[in-house]
């Protein structure tokens, strides 16, 4: 049964396995969870800004993957809260694995020579993508997939503290910055499942524009958006390096970092 602050929209019912602290339809008809969907432009349109810089940049389309897996995450995302529908979370959780499953090619890969694969690692992933997704699709079990994405985030994490702890420590702070934001993220995410009554319960006391900062779950989405796309920056920046390129970050509007990088030096 719906809480008494849900609403009916123009999606229907939900369908999904999970539902989030959001009131349903409390903003729009036509968007179930309004918060927990437009925090998803973070994961959006930043990296398709780094994609496009990528390619301009002439880098290995394994970065361009990345991006563009961040914005399928979002999108995915976007869908799903929008609806609840079941269809729509498949498609907001799946390329998240699918996504990672990148980050982590990019991230072991960074000390090879250009244009090589590792086809045991590709095929690694791969399979780990496959059996994952088989797996989910049968059991319908959300805790099965928040522990196959929560494996892989923690590969990631080991491979960037080896990297900025033994290989390029002047990039600490970029690889520290990455991992404090999608662990306050992480946070968030479950203040806003253990405290969801709680949070309800003060959202009807406050203003509307005021209730929307406590929406956590969003919060989540803005962070770890953040929070991955530093990864990549720190991934893209730590293969350049090795590859003799001069990478630097810089700040749009004084404010959102993003790596344009320069080719070796002619000798």
């Amino acid at each position: 049964m719906a809480p008494a602050a849900d609403r009916e929209g123009y999606w229907g019912p939900p369908t999904s396995t999970l539902e989030w602290c959001e009131e349903n339809y409390a903003v729009s008809y036509y968007i179930a969870e309004f918060w927990n969907t437009v925090s998803n432009l973070i994961f959006i349109l930043p990296p398709i800004y780094g994609a496009i810089q990528t390619y301009k940049d002439g880098l290995e389309k394994r970065y361009l993957a990345a991006y563009l897996c961040l914005t399928a995450v979002g999108l995915g995302s976007w869908c799903f809260h929008m609806t609840l529908k079941y269809e729509m979370q498949l498609l907001d959780e799946l390329p998240m694995i699918y996504s990672c499953c990148v980050f982590v090619y990019c991230l072991y890969e960074c000390f090879k020579y250009k244009n090589t694969v590792n086809y045991a690692l590709l095929f690694l992933l791969i399979t780990y993508s496959v059996v994952v997704s088989i797996v989910y699709l049968d059991l319908k079990e959300p805790v099965f997939h928040q522990i196959m994405y929560g494996t892989l985030v923690s590969i990631i994490v080991l491979r960037s503290v080896y990297i900025v702890l033994w290989v390029y420590p002047w990039l600490r702070g970029l690889g520290y910055t990455s991992l404090t934001v999608f662990l306050m993220g992480f946070f968030l995410w479950n203040v806003d499942n253990i405290f969801c009554d709680k949070l309800r319960a003060l959202r009807e006391k406050m203003p509307p524009v005021v209730g929307a900062v406590t929406q956590f779950h969003a919060w989540w989405h803005i962070l770890t958006g953040l929070g991955s796309y530093l990864h990549i920056l720190l991934s893209l920046y730590t293969r350049t390096l090795f590859l003799k390129h001069r990478p630097k970050v810089k700040f749009v509007f004084g404010i959102w970092p993003v790596l344009l990088v320069e080719p070796p030096k002619k000798l």
